[in-house]
């Protein structure tokens, strides 16, 4: 039997966010494992069978000189974005790998400081940057933030300079205005990373309201008569919601003499009518705020990979329950209460309550991966693997096939 690609490596990802705040492409990050030769067309060729046209878009990093080496000597237009951390361009035979493959086509990502951004040249191999900011340009670029800010109707000659240059990416943005300027003042293609902290804190003095955008879509859905199984999908990608919805189903005011577990449950119980009735009394009180939307998608990602990584198969309760356990797993981070206080208020499975409180139990494995897997520490992953007595090939599958079966939302139209 031949050994696939995906027993040589270690993966993880992190979300390429967008203008919109929503996914915007995916940074896949590979390793090789201790001791193992990695087979790089056998990788190139196994993420273009998985990913399709409605797949986010890809951007492979190595993390070793390597092994890039390996993926530039194979690699086409038809591969995805490779990162080339611009530091590495010091070997020689580095730069003749990035030479020919920009001369076959492939699409190359050039990665590292904004000041050390190599000038714009047609002959360059790269098609944009990566780019981090050291603190002066961290700072240089959060004055001129807050000048346009304060005179939106300056000419732009009238604003302080900023260092930030369009149509690159930019990484590890600490703030929440940092990131508005790269994505709304100065049109960056995205960030890769989001300042949850900083986006937070500007929340702390309040309760966190639901989003806005998921109670209209579900006002819409109901609207159109569309399934259950549709109400259930939308409602699962706000964890708040979700929250909201259950306190309620289990509240005194439904008089039930067994607690609701699942969200099927529930919707089923309150009927298309009470429902529209209860969202729409959110609404007056959602939010509206854009920069939330991917501290929320982030832990929709980490349950949909803990379903993945479990893999309930048919068993779709178990399904249910397995994606609750992850998407629950932050409800502190959003609260600001102990996250064992919080589970406590609802009649959920004890394995919720023990993989995330307690960290035991059934699902405790694959809770403990999916964080790791988001976070990116190749180390920790490899443990956690082996602690846990996961294979490597079925962790890094599960973790592809979460990634290509999410979608980007369609562009808005172009403002007139």
């Amino acid at each position: 039997m031949v050994q696939s690609v995906l027993g040589s490596i270690t993966l993880a990802y992190r979300p390429l966010w967008g203008r919109s705040r929503d996914l915007a492409g995916v940074e896949l990050r590979v390793a090789a494992e201790p001791a193992c030769w990695v087979d790089a067309p056998h990788l190139l060729r196994t993420l273009g069978e998985l990913w399709n046209a409605d797949s986010p878009p890809l951007l492979l990093s190595c993390d070793s000189p390597e092994l890039l080496a390996d993926l530039l000597a194979h690699a086409d237009a038809e591969a995805p974005q490779i990162t080339v951390p611009g530091d590495w361009l010091a070997l020689p035979e580095l730069r003749q790998q990035v030479q020919d493959a920009h001369q076959r086509g492939a699409p190359l990502v050039w990665r590292g400081p904004l000041r050390a951004l190599p000038t714009p040249d047609p002959r360059r191999p790269f098609h944009h940057g990566l780019l981090s900011l050291d603190p002066e340009d961290a700072a240089e670029a959060l004055q001129a933030a807050l000048h346009q800010k304060r005179f939106p109707n300056a000419p732009s000659a009238a604003f302080l300079r900023s260092p930030i240059q369009p149509a690159h990416s930019y990484e590890n943005l600490p703030s929440a205005a940092l990131v508005s300027h790269c994505l709304d003042q100065k049109h960056a293609r995205s960030v890769l990373g989001w300042p949850d902290e900083d986006v937070l804190y500007a929340h702390r003095l309040r309760e966190l309201p639901p989003s806005r955008a998921v109670l209209e879509r579900l006002v819409r859905a109901i609207t159109r008569d569309e399934s259950m199984d549709s109400l259930e999908d939308i409602l699962s990608e706000e964890p708040l919601l979700c929250y909201r919805f259950l306190t309620l189903v289990n509240s005194a005011a439904f008089g039930l003499r067994t607690g609701i577990e699942s969200l099927r449950h529930g919707l089923m119980m309150m009927g298309y009518t009470q429902l529209e009735k209860w969202i729409v009394g959110q609404l007056p009180h959602a939010s509206t705020d854009a920069d939330l939307q991917p501290v929320r998608m982030a832990m929709v990602l980490r349950a949909r990979l803990m379903e993945h990584i479990l893999d309930a198969g048919v068993e779709e309760d178990l399904r249910r329950e397995v994606y609750l356990c992850g998407l629950f797993s932050q409800l502190d981070v959003l609260l600001g209460e102990p996250l064992g206080t919080i589970l406590h208020r609802l009649p959920l499975s004890d394995r919720i309550y023990a993989a995330n409180v307690t960290q035991s139990g059934p699902y405790v494995a694959a809770l403990d991966l999916a964080r790791a897997l988001g976070e990116g520490d190749m180390a920790a992953i490899r443990s956690l693997r082996q602690a846990h007595e996961f294979d490597t090939e079925e962790l890094n599958r599960a973790l592809l096939h979460m990634l290509c079966s999410q979608r980007i939302p369609p562009s808005p139209p172009p403002s007139a």
